[in-house]
């Protein structure tokens, strides 16, 4: 192992978008028990410390592996495509639009239930966004594609945590 690796290689896996998340698990926990710092105890201090950089490089590659619009993110920026979203802001039309009518209807949903079902709407694009991700980066070899539907999704899983929240005052 090499804690260069990127974290496909690290934990033995193909670097594609499509992932078994059973497998992602198992060989999570198989690396963890191999570098946990305890095994390491009767090594002395300064294994014990190596041992804890591998299991934190572990665990960083498992979460971003683990969230599908993580894995989009990475798997473009190892491509050569960074998603870059902080700089690059420029949307569609046609999904700056749906942004504001999903944002006109948060404003004057005024039950439970109209809320229901715009999160219902925003998942089912954030779902379809996502199998565009899966295609664009294991099917078509393009991420600069997926780079647009990564955006998208940052601007999606940004109003469904709003939409959340608006929820929870519901609930109380």
């Amino acid at each position: 192992m090499n804690l260069q690796s990127d974290d496909f290689e690290l934990l033995g896996l193909e670097r594609r978008h499509a992932l078994d998340a059973t497998e992602l698990d198992q060989r999570w926990k198989d690396l963890q028990r191999e570098v946990h710092p305890d095994r390491f105890a009767s090594q002395g201090a300064a294994a014990q410390r190596v041992a804890m950089q591998w299991s934190v490089r572990i665990n960083e590659a498992y979460r971003r592996l683990r969230d599908p619009l993580q894995r989009a993110a990475y798997l473009c920026e190892l491509a050569g495509h960074p998603v870059r979203a902080e700089d690059n802001t420029a949307m569609p039309a046609a999904f700056l639009m749906q942004q504001m009518e999903w944002r006109e209807a948060l404003e004057e949903a005024i039950s439970p239930e109209a809320l229901d079902a715009l999160e219902s709407e925003v998942l089912g694009e954030r779902s379809r966004l996502l199998a565009s991700c899966a295609v664009a980066l294991d099917t078509q070899h393009d991420p600069a594609s997926a780079v647009q539907a990564v955006r998208a999704l940052m601007f999606v899983d940004r109003f469904l945590s709003e939409l959340a929240r608006k929820s929870e005052r519901f609930d109380r």
